[in-house]
């Protein structure tokens, strides 16, 4: 082989299958590949190829047009449709464009003519593998991005987050998440993004609270060179970075009504224009917002626009906060200190028994977000495997958590509903603590009907058999 061949050889070697029923010409392409490093194997007709793919799973295929038992584009469809993910390249002594188009749509990475040139042949091959190793490697950024952004726990409440996001992910409606600061809201925006048709184009986030009013407008929608003091070239805004992907307006409830008024102009016309600027800007961009605050009470307050609220309020999902979900607790911490000790190259870490009850009964007030927080400073700083109370932060583990730590949680609670459903919680915890976890007692005493106190066992997350063990463990 000449310099210049060799000077094109791949980089990457692998796994070529090559279906062609000219003999010769498979040796000779095999003699080449296999002297830039290719491992090779041969099929000289439809069927064997097919059955090779499913057993040796080769990287790339070089698959002749005519072969004698089958039409090679229609062999072409069959390995599409087995979910093979070699990178095909298609050779033909009869090549037309016709022909080339078609098989580029049905997933040809490359399309070849006989007499095949050596040069041609080897870049090729090398294309078709750096094809699949970015496939590979976007399949696997894609998984971790599901796995980071995936929603952990079985309560009811959370089951009901991931069926509306399964319904929502491939649609283009408009999405308003609500709930407290720290309970995922944008984890959920990322992971909608992620399931729908617009996955491979931007996600552009801007969170409205943190930007001041002033500069707001101009980050949303760009500016024109000398539109202002300062603007000494134009930008493009966030909506058009976003264009045709998704746009996430975090806390949106903290925007100014002036900017309310020309996000629902674009909501509605899908157009705008720069600051200074008089080009109408057309825009497909997919809008999801969030906010924890209630935007109903802000529209009595005059605070927030009714208009842009039912514009917005087309799917929405409500995050319930973490002491609403008792029976996810335990999975989010194990998740999370699992994962960082993971990350640090340390030993996977337990809870003691009452250490999971501190966690368990811990308030949350800083939701998901506190609790990852304090897993991987736990990751960090306890040597042990077993993490037990003491380890804990001082406002969770039991040193600190008394009848007026509890009380002062409530304290920090704004609706009555939950303040009432919080308290219901600790009273029905310190009674059956009273009665040795004995339901039946506990029911007795506290007037309550035992089927009737069992389903708010249930609805509480609260494990009487874990916790009368619990409370063994201690006293031993």
């Amino acid at each position: 082989m000449n310099n210049s061949v060799t000077e094109l050889a791949s980089s990457i070697t692998g796994k070529i299958l090559i279906i062609d029923d000219e003999r010769e010409i498979c040796k000779a392409v095999s003699d080449i590949l296999r002297d830039e490093g290719h491992r090779v194997i041969v099929a000289h007709d439809a069927q064997s190829g097919l059955k090779l793919i499913g057993k040796e799973m080769p990287e790339v295929c070089l698959l002749d047009v005519w072969l004698p038992d089958q039409d090679g584009l229609v062999v072409l469809e069959k390995i599409r449709s087995l979910g093979s993910d070699v990178c095909v390249v298609m050779i033909s002594g009869h090549a037309n464009i016709e022909t080339a188009v078609k098989a580029t749509r049905l997933g040809a990475v490359d399309f070849l003519e006989k007499p095949l040139s050596l040069e041609k042949l080897v870049m090729s091959v090398e294309n078709a593998m750096r094809i699949r190793s970015l496939r590979a490697e976007n399949a696997n950024l894609r998984m971790r991005m599901e796995k980071r952004y995936r929603l952990i726990g079985e309560s009811k409440a959370m089951l009901q987050v991931r069926d509306t996001i399964d319904v929502v992910a491939g649609k283009n409606s408009i999405v308003l998440i609500t709930g407290e600061n720290g309970t995922g809201k944008e984890n959920v925006a990322r992971l909608i993004h992620e399931r729908g048709q617009r996955s491979r184009k931007p996600f552009v986030a801007i969170n409205c609270a943190a930007i001041p009013e002033e500069l707001i407008e101009s980050e949303l929608f760009g500016f024109e060179k000398g539109s202002f003091t300062g603007a000494m070239q134009s930008k493009r805004g966030k909506f058009e970075q976003a264009h045709t992907g998704t746009l996430f307006l975090d806390e949106i409830g903290d925007m100014s009504l002036k900017v309310q008024s020309k996000v629902l102009r674009v909501l509605q016309e899908q157009r705008f224009e720069r600051i200074g600027g008089d080009e109408t800007l057309d825009v497909d961009v997919r809008v999801i917002a969030a906010t924890n605050k209630n935007l109903e009470e802000a529209i009595k307050r005059g605070e927030f626009r009714e208009d842009l609220f039912y514009r917005l309020n087309v799917i929405p999902i409500q995050l319930p906060p973490l002491r609403e979900r008792g029976e996810d607790i335990l999975s989010l911490a194990n998740h999370y200190l699992t994962a960082f000790s993971s990350e640090e190259g340390m030993n996977s870490k337990r809870f003691s028994s009452s250490a999971e009850r501190a966690l368990m009964s811990y308030y949350w007030p800083g939701n998901i977000r506190e609790l990852k927080n304090i897993m991987e400073r736990l990751s960090i700083m306890v040597r042990d495997d077993l993490i037990e109370e003491i380890h804990l932060p001082a406002e969770i583990g039991g040193h600190r958590r008394n009848s007026d730590n509890e009380i002062f949680a409530l304290m920090h609670t704004d609706k009555f509903r939950d303040a009432k459903a919080d308290f219901e919680k600790l009273f029905i915890l310190q009674k059956l603590k009273q009665h040795e976890f004995n339901v039946s007692r506990t029911a007795e005493t506290i007037g309550l009907e035992r089927s009737h106190l069992y389903r708010k066992l249930k609805a509480y997350g609260i494990d009487t058999e874990g916790d009368r063990k619990g409370e063994a463990g201690e006293e031993s």
